[in-house]
């Protein structure tokens, strides 16, 4: 198949409008001038800070993966890994317990900011599900669950 790239402007327009993402800008650090170190051996000086502006461009083809549930979460250090897994049920017999197997569906693997990014939108979505009674909070640390 053909990428945009080898197809002629007109037949490279998509189908339909993507949804518009704002950049994102992103902190990079970038050489100051003069920051080579001298002949002596000095060390250079100091790095200045510049904000690169990363646009979003979509992928359609990316494929979705669906979970049911996570079965591991880990922190390195340096990356959270995440993996997503997907239950099957056994076929169901009469007289017989039921019984399934848990598969690895996706692994995800996110650096420190990406995590922390995740987090919180993580949070944000929380707060909303409870604003809309999806989701209840549960008690913290030093309070009593609500009586009924």
């Amino acid at each position: 198949m053909p990428s945009a790239a080898t197809l002629p402007p007109t037949a490279a327009a998509p189908a339909a409008a993507p949804t518009p993402v704002p950049s994102t800008p992103v902190p990079l650090a970038a050489p100051t001038p003069g920051s080579a170190p001298a002949a002596g051996g000095s060390s250079p000086a100091p790095r200045e800070r510049q904000t690169a502006t990363i646009r979003y461009v979509d992928r359609p083809d990316v494929g979705e993966t669906f979970a049911d549930s996570i079965t591991g979460l880990v922190f390195d250090g340096q990356t959270l890994r995440i993996e997503f897994s997907v239950t099957r049920v056994d076929e169901v017999k009469p007289d017989a317990p039921i019984s399934g197997r848990r598969y690895p569906a996706s692994r995800i693997v996110l650096s420190p900011g990406a995590a922390i990014e995740l987090i919180n939108r993580m949070q944000q979505i929380g707060a909303a599900l409870t604003q809309a009674g999806v989701a209840k909070t549960a008690p913290g640390r030093g309070q009593k669950p609500p009586s009924s």
